[in-house]
């Protein structure tokens, strides 16, 4: 991966905070659900609740694709992320307490929440490391993207 398209990437992702994961159901059917996440370089993580269909999903088939993206004024201004990867869930305490202080960062003007954050037990909480990462940039031409493996 060169120098610009990763540069790229970081960029996207820090100046993002909501992205579609699509997990597999047990019956096959694709299920795709926003979530907010926070970033540490190209890690992803996101949070969801203990019984959710997407921690059922994941503890069956930890496979996701998920998207980043905008909704730009104009057509050529398209820009976003496409990703696929597996979702592990984090089961260390230092790192799920670093997940939940990096989470309202992703929200600066934000000056108070309505409610605490939750403690790394009353949540799941995955990491998602990239195995692909299709970078979507209409600036460089209609649809264009540029495949990074991993």
């Amino acid at each position: 991966m060169d120098a610009e398209i990763k540069d790229k990437i970081q960029t996207l992702l820090d100046q993002h905070r909501i992205m579609t994961v699509a997990t597999l159901r047990p019956d096959g059917w694709p299920q795709a659900t926003t979530v907010g996440y926070a970033n540490d370089g190209l890690s992803l993580y996101f949070l969801c609740g203990l019984d959710s269909q997407k921690a059922a999903n994941l503890a069956l088939d930890d496979r996701l694709s998920l998207t980043i993206d905008n909704d730009p004024p104009q057509v050529m201004e398209i820009t976003g992320l496409s990703m696929a990867g597996r979702a592990e869930p984090v089961t260390d305490r230092a790192e799920a307490e670093k997940v939940l202080s990096l989470l309202p960062t992703k929200y600066p003007p934000q000056t108070s929440m309505p409610f605490a954050m939750p403690t790394p037990e009353q949540v799941r909480i995955f990491r998602v490391m990239p195995s692909v990462i299709s970078v979507l940039d209409y600036s460089k031409g209609f649809g264009h993207t540029d495949l990074v493996t991993f």
